[in-house]
């Protein structure tokens, strides 16, 4: 399409937001973008904001491109058509409706509220922000056939976003994504039902949250442990998000009495001020939490992402520093003690399993296997895990799982990960390490040693514009039909291609099929037990490198040196894909 054409396009698209099916401020924001700023015009028109598998997610603004109480209405409005279809036995079809603290959050959720009611569906709406967890366990909780948040997670404050959730709690798979994806694609502006009785909106608030509080404090392991250091000091941030409320109720029905808070983060505040990024993945986001752990030598640090689905941790290393671990090393501190207490608990009794992703650490699967436990690998996303949860109801246990990205999961009352959840237990294992005179770090080193030690890092190299999605579709091919002999001079003996969907043996060229669903994910296995996994960004212009490099440590003392061994490993494997 040439530039002649997509202006075209754009005026096009524009005139039809000029129509009465638009209120007058929308209207007249579109008028001064086509008379005075056709730059504007064209970012907020030159395509539709699509409604994908995990539903919408974009700027906040005016436009097709843009999130707004339209592009809202006509998802929602979709969702609603595809809802009927699919449960019109039931005399009543039910929704939950949760929002983060974003700007327009509340907003959108009270228009996707008036839209399902004014579609004859009964909603439970928040009566104010509550995190994403949350509306997992809601949904389950009244027996929903759907859920919707409004959140754009960790993104940038311009953002907002639209999650729909199925009715076991999970966001919507295939078939459902598919067929809610095109039931949106029909929908248009002038068919969006937006104010419906409010009979069938029922506020929700504490009630839900003292039953979801209360399901986390029913999976405590250790509760002697809590009662001798139930003051043990805990600092949490929700930075400026949805966990202002539940994490200190869920520590404290836990049992803990000492949490430190950072006054200017517990102000729920779509501008997330105190932070450039809202992300506990990026360390600057735990800045405030780390310097008041300096100040009250506290125990543990925690923070949570504005939605309260994530959560970053800092713990003391054995230098006595400050230092926070990535999303592989909670997982596999979650893990390991969740399984090492309910072995001692005798809660083991063969029928038990973990999840994690395909590009999470594989410390994981060793921690299972040593253990006699199941474990189960999922493509990116924590939606498949919440699948396989639904998968194995009634037949076997989930004990806990997760993903690299700060993203964990015990039990089976919620289908996403959870913060809040996963806040309770790193508190937890916090308590349960200084029982034994020793700090979560310790228990880190301790499992590296029984085990082996993983050392992970991710890279992610952008490629913007159509060129850029060119060149990273042509990577992906070379890496498909030139794949690398060796990695850091170790022999490559699996090349895992999760678009074909078949494994091949590097040494003998056998192959095996792959039982997931399709994903345009590549993965390098090492003799030596390197693992470099490669994939595109779903959501930007970039490719992403995932790399995972293991040795054992035969001691505590050894941990420096081989921790430079790692970091060597690492460096050669980022230079020899030319990172």
């Amino acid at each position: 399409m040439n530039n002649d054409q997509m202006l075209n396009d754009v005026q096009a698209k524009a005139v039809t937001w000029l129509s009465d099916a638009f209120d007058e401020k929308t209207r007249t924001q579109v008028k001064d973008m086509m008379d005075h700023h056709p730059a504007e015009l064209t970012e907020c028109f030159y395509r539709s904001l699509e409604f994908g598998t995990g539903g919408l997610r974009g700027l906040m603004g005016v436009g097709a491109n843009r999130m707004n109480i339209y592009t809202v209405g006509m998802a929602t409005q979709g969702l609603c058509n595809y809802l009927k279809k699919n449960f019109a036995a039931l005399p009543r079809i039910k929704v939950a409706i949760a929002h983060d603290s974003r700007n327009n959050s509340r907003l959108f959720a009270e228009t996707a509220a008036g839209i399902f009611a004014a579609n004859g569906i009964k909603v439970y709406l928040f009566e104010a922000l509550r995190p994403t967890p949350e509306l997992s366990f809601t949904i389950r909780h009244f027996g929903c056939q759907s859920g919707v948040v409004i959140t754009a997670s960790h993104n940038p404050k311009e953002y907002n976003g639209y999650k729909a959730y199925w009715d076991d709690g999970g966001q919507v798979i295939p078939p459902h994504d598919k067929g809610i994806i095109d039931e949106v694609s029909r929908t248009a502006i002038e068919s969006v039902k937006f104010h419906g009785p409010k009979e069938l909106i029922t506020i929700i608030g504490k009630e839900v949250d003292d039953a979801y509080t209360d399901a986390i404090a029913g999976l405590t392991l250790s509760p002697d442990v809590i009662a001798r250091h139930k003051n043990l000091k805990i600092v949490y941030t929700p930075i400026h998000g949805t966990g202002v409320v539940l994490v200190p109720m869920a520590l404290t029905k836990k049992g803990f009495t000492n949490i430190y808070h950072i006054l200017e983060q517990d102000v729920s505040d779509g501008n997330f001020p105190t932070v450039k990024s809202p992300n506990p993945e990026e360390p600057a986001a735990l800045n405030l939490a780390m310097q008041k752990a300096k100040e009250v030598d506290a125990d543990i640090v925690m923070g949570t992402d504005p939605d309260a689905d994530r959560v970053g941790i800092a713990v003391k290393n054995g230098k006595d520093e400050w230092e926070i671990l990535n999303g592989n090393q909670a997982a596999a501190v979650l893990v390991y003690y969740l399984i090492k207490r309910w072995g001692e608990l005798g809660k083991l009794k063969g029928k038990e399993y973990i999840v994690k992703t395909i590009v999470t650490t594989e410390l994981l699967a060793e921690i299972a296997h040593k253990s006699s436990v199941s474990h189960y690998d999922v493509l990116t996303g924590f939606k498949w895990i919440a699948d396989i949860i639904r998968r194995n109801e009634g037949k076997a246990i989930f004990i806990g799982g997760g993903e690299e990205s700060y993203g964990y999961l015990c039990g089976e009352f919620v289908r996403d990960k959870d913060a809040v959840m996963s806040c309770s237990f790193f508190a937890e294992i916090a308590a349960w390490a200084k029982d034994q005179g020793k700090t979560v770090f310790d228990i880190l080193l301790d499992i590296y040693v029984n085990y082996n030690f993983y050392k992970e890092t991710g890279i992610s190299v952008m490629k913007t514009g159509k060129s850029g999605a060119e060149k990273i579709l042509a990577m992906m091919e070379g890496y498909r039909h030139a794949p690398p002999k060796t990695i850091a001079g170790s022999p490559v003996i699996k090349l895992l291609d999760y678009e074909k969907l078949i494994v091949t043996d590097m040494t003998t060229g056998k192959t095996e099929k792959i039982d997931m669903p399709k994903s345009d994910v590549l993965q390098f296995l090492t003799a030596d037990g390197t693992k470099v996994s490669v994939r595109p960004s779903g959501t930007e212009p970039k490719i992403k490198y995932y790399i995972s490099v293991k040795e054992p440590l035969p001691s505590v003392a050894d941990y420096a040196i081989v921790n430079r061994t790692l970091d060597a490993k690492i460096k050669a494997i980022v230079k020899e894909f030319g990172l």
